[in-house]
């Protein structure tokens, strides 16, 4: 069940986030300048924060089996249909609408977790999820230029649409309930999670955990290239080997938190970790010494590393009953924020160089410490299943 949600949120990834990657071939074909280029690159972006907290109420009602085959399933109607038309203003909504459907993927999965695992084993599956969209951007990456070479952006939207067919279809097929052991101990509770400060406390840790991750995986490359005179494909290479580094952290630290039975203790270690990487990525900046370009691939992995332990303890704090809405809104805060930071972010670094936006992220990380919520923290090894108590 796993690795069907992980192929799901994979395969979707390709056409949700993997224009970009050939946005000279979308200019062309569509004759646009950049920033419409851009615009339509990131137009499934927009759907994705528009449709997660509905496909998650869905997910809780009705089960991932419907949601994932019939939201991937719509997402490859879409795709396809943006391969036969031209206007610029189609093509944007039917991104859009392909965004808001295949969005689907990032609520079930995560679902999928919280109910097939026992607490002392998701940590490690929820590591495994969360390289998903590792995986599908790396597998992006691989084929769609080629793709767009030999058969234009109509066919980079047709395998976009391929690959997520096969996708549906396997987790239509092939989802299913979980055991009645598993079933039992994960049913839904009436009461809003949210009436617990710990859950809103998780949601804003990772509100301004993303501010680092962000400013530091989108200026990265062209810190190097612009600061330290990097070639830009050796840039891309050190963030493409920080990549995979963070997907094996994050499923170390999955394995770290069931051991300890623990979500926001390691994550507050984690933190200061990443507090120190940024200190000292600051400071490598500002001196342009040989500091920068280390911390900066450090910072790649260590801001990263935390993710999949926020959105866990989300999930566990909420309950199977109301875990697709919470996640949903888990991600959309962090989609949101995202969105802000990317300009904000751009700003600093045009007004004041880029240690003032590698600044901004450390000082959102230091005031997140007193707001992970350590204390009375239960371990998972001894809670049978964390829900929330009315």
């Amino acid at each position: 069940m796993l690795g069907i949600g992980v192929n799901a949120h994979a395969s979707v990834t390709l056409g949700l986030f993997g224009l970009p990657l050939v946005m000279p071939d979308v200019q062309r074909y569509f004759g646009v300048s950049l920033p419409v280029g851009g615009l339509i690159g990131n137009a499934p972006g927009i759907g994705v924060m528009v449709a997660l907290v509905a496909w998650g109420t869905l997910a809780d009602r009705r089960g991932e089996r419907l949601v994932l085959g019939a939201g991937v399933g719509l997402a490859v109607v879409l795709f396809a249909a943006v391969a036969f038309v031209s206007e610029t203003w189609a093509v944007i909504a039917l991104l859009a609408l392909a965004g808001a459907a295949g969005s689907a993927a990032m609520v079930g999965g995560g679902r999928i977790v919280l109910r097939w695992f026992d607490p002392p084993e998701r940590g490690v599956a929820m590591g495994l999820r969360q390289v998903s969209y590792t995986l599908g951007m790396a597998a992006a990456a691989f084929v769609l230029p080629p793709v767009a070479r030999a058969h234009g952006i109509r066919g980079v939207l047709l395998v976009c649409a391929a690959v997520s067919l096969l996708a549906a279809v396997l987790a239509a097929l092939f989802l299913a309930e979980p055991p009645r052991r598993l079933a039992e101990s994960s049913t839904g509770q009436d009461v809003s999670p949210y009436r617990q400060p710990a859950l809103w406390r998780v949601h804003a840790t990772s509100a301004l955990h993303v501010v680092p991750q962000i400013v530091v995986s989108t200026y990265g490359v062209e810190c190097l290239v612009s600061v330290y005179h990097w070639d830009g494909v050796m840039a891309g290479q050190l963030f493409g080997v920080a990549a995979i580094g963070g997907a094996a952290v994050r499923i170390a630290v999955g394995r770290w938190s069931d051991r300890s039975g623990l979500r926001m203790a390691p994550l507050r270690l984690l933190t200061f970790c990443t507090l120190a990487v940024l200190a000292l990525l600051v400071l490598g900046t500002v001196t342009r010494s040989w500091l920068g370009p280390a911390m900066l691939g450090l910072a790649a992995v260590i801001t990263v590393a935390g993710n999949g332990l926020a959105y866990l303890a989300a999930g566990e704090l909420a309950g199977p009953g109301w875990a697709g809405r919470v996640l949903g809104t888990h991600n959309t805060i962090q989609n949101t924020v995202s969105l802000g930071v990317t300009w904000l972010g751009g700003v600093l670094i045009t007004q004041a160089g880029f240690w003032a936006s590698f600044a901004a992220g450390l000082a959102c990380a230091l005031v997140s410490l007193p707001v992970i919520p350590v204390r009375g923290e239960q371990s998972a090894i001894e809670v049978p299943d964390a829900t929330p108590s009315s």
